[in-house]
Order: C-alpha cells, then structure tokens, then sequence
C-alpha cells in the first residue's frame, strides 16, 4: 500500500550502514544521554548540560539530519531503529549503566531505546514522546490524530514541491501558534526550513513504529514523563496511552507551557529533570574519567541552533 506521504508503509527500509553521530559532551561520572526533537539539535540541551556537568557526564546527540550528523537517504523511508541503529555506537560509550532523557520525536526513540536497553537504564526522561504511531492505532478517527496527520501531510507534500520555508512555516505555527514562524528572527528560518526534511523522515518513523503500545509495558525503569498544560492534543493523547502501560512512570503536567517547553523554558523543565535524576541516581556512582574520542564538542564551544525564547519546532 502506497500512502500519502510517499513511502510504502508495509515495506522496511533498506539496512544502511549507520553514520557517526556528532555528540557534545561535559562532566564526569554517571552518563545522562540526551536526545532532541524535530528541526532541533544537541544544542538544545546546553543549559541541561552545563546544569549536571558538575555530578554527571551529559552527552547530547544529533539525530539524523540534525546538527552536525549525516542526513538520512531521502528515497527511502526511515524507522526509529534506524535512529537506534544511528546512536548504538553512544549508548556503548555511555557505560554499563546510565540516564537516558528524549523529548518529541528524541522521546519516541528514547522510548524504544528504553524497550531495546532497559536493563542498562537507571531512569528515563521523556517529554511528550511523539509516538504517533499510538495514536493511530488506537484512535485514528478522532481529532487529535486527524490534526497531526494533516500537519504531516501538508509539511511533506510542501518538501516534495521544493518549499521549505511554507513547510517550516506550517510545522512551526502548529507547535508554537499562529504567527511563531513569522516571529522567528530571519536569521534561523533557513536553519528551520532546511531541517524540514530530516523531519519528512522522522514523521514516517513517529507514525509507521510497528511496536505495539502494549509492548512499551516491559520498561520497568523508573520513567519521568511531562508535559505541558499548553500542549496540542496530538501529544497530550499520546501522553495518556503510553503513560497507561509503563509500570513506573511519575507524571508531572507544568503549567504554561507547550510542546516545546525544554527549549522555551529551560529553566523551568531542567529544575525537574535534575530533581529526578538525583532521586534516581544510584548511592556513591562511581565517576567515570572515559571519554568518547570523536564528534565531541563541549556545550560552551557552539551556540545551539534556537536560543531561549524561540518559540520553534516539534
């Protein structure tokens, strides 16, 4: 069956040889990895980063198309284990046990990632996972699933005609309101629109995950899953069927914000993600002095692509 957005749903992509991912890293001792959303980077993790880097060692990843990693083949489609495929080489790296944080599309592959790794997690940290996949299965009809799939559909058809910045535009003022892409400052729209098509690859793997939901019930580490009260309804109805079947989860809603609050309000979220992981980290964790030896870039030696404020992305 041919779908709408181009791809043939039933068929696997063709096995790829996984690329190295671009990573940055600080601090010593238990490793935190951290992975971001849509039309995002590691960089949105550089407030969290220089916030643990004195108790823990934070290691953020570019996804696929994202920051400094390789784009994924635009001709065929991509699945979160593609992404998983992509950041095994991090996970080995980040040591026998560690913490492991995703938000959005990042949430989705930290889920699975959780499912694949789950004895080698001490906690997981999830911010509105985009598990979309969820949704359809569960309620294909109702509101919330007909809005995402309308945005996905008008975003990829808008990449396959060559506009980027309408597809951005549609991508970024569902996310952040009416009115966000014309607010964003014109230096960061062709950021923007450029990664609209790492994330014409990433509505294929939110949407086509074969995992049954049900599966998600063998995560039996200690879970954070938040939210915002502003969210869309997309996400906060995945929220309610993938927080029903982890068996540990703690469920916190922040009050006024959205989808995209660990980038518009760092503060805020971080304070949370750090209060849980200490909760969660285990007594006299021995510091580790390893390193990874490639891609590695310190949180204070590149700006992030969105800075505080930037109302942007998925």
């Amino acid at each position: 069956m041919i779908t709408n957005n181009g791809f043939t749903a039933a068929e696997p992509s063709v096995p790829m040889q996984p690329q190295a991912p671009h990573f940055r890293e600080a601090g010593l001792g238990t490793s935190v990895v951290c992975i971001h959303s849509s039309a995002s980077s590691s960089g949105q993790w550089r407030a969290l980063m220089e916030r643990l880097a004195d108790r823990f060692r934070v290691i953020a990843v570019d996804l696929y198309g994202s920051g400094k990693t390789a784009a994924w083949p635009q001709d065929q489609p991509m699945h979160l284990d593609d992404e998983l495929a992509l950041l095994s080489s991090v996970f080995r790296a980040a040591g026998d046990r560690f913490h492991l944080i995703g938000h959005s599309f990042g949430g989705a592959v930290a889920l699975k990632a959780a499912l694949a790794d789950r004895d080698r997690l001490l906690s997981l940290v999830l911010y509105e996972p985009a598990l979309f996949s969820a949704l359809i299965a569960d309620a294909p009809e109702m509101a919330a699933a007909r809005e995402i799939l309308a945005v996905r559909d008008d975003t990829i058809r808008l990449v396959d005609e060559g506009n980027l910045n309408a597809s951005a535009q549609r991508f970024v003022d569902y996310w952040g309101g009416d009115g966000t892409w014309a607010a964003t400052p014109e230096s960061r729209r062709p950021v923007l629109a450029a990664a609209m098509r790492a994330v014409k690859s990433e509505w294929h793997a939110a949407f086509y995950e074969p995992t049954p939901l049900s599966a998600f019930a063998a995560v039996t580490v200690p879970t954070l899953f938040l939210t915002g009260t502003n969210s869309k309804a997309s996400t906060l109805a995945v929220a309610r069927l993938v927080t029903a079947v982890l068996p540990r989860v703690r469920i916190e809603e922040i009050e006024g914000v959205g989808h995209m609050a660990p980038v518009t309000h760092p503060d805020t979220v971080n304070l949370i993600i750090e209060r849980f992981l200490e909760a969660t980290q285990p007594p006299l964790a021995p510091r580790s002095a390893a390193h990874l030896k490639r891609n590695v870039r310190r949180p204070s030696e590149e700006a992030p692509i969105f800075a505080q404020g930037d109302l942007v992305v998925f």
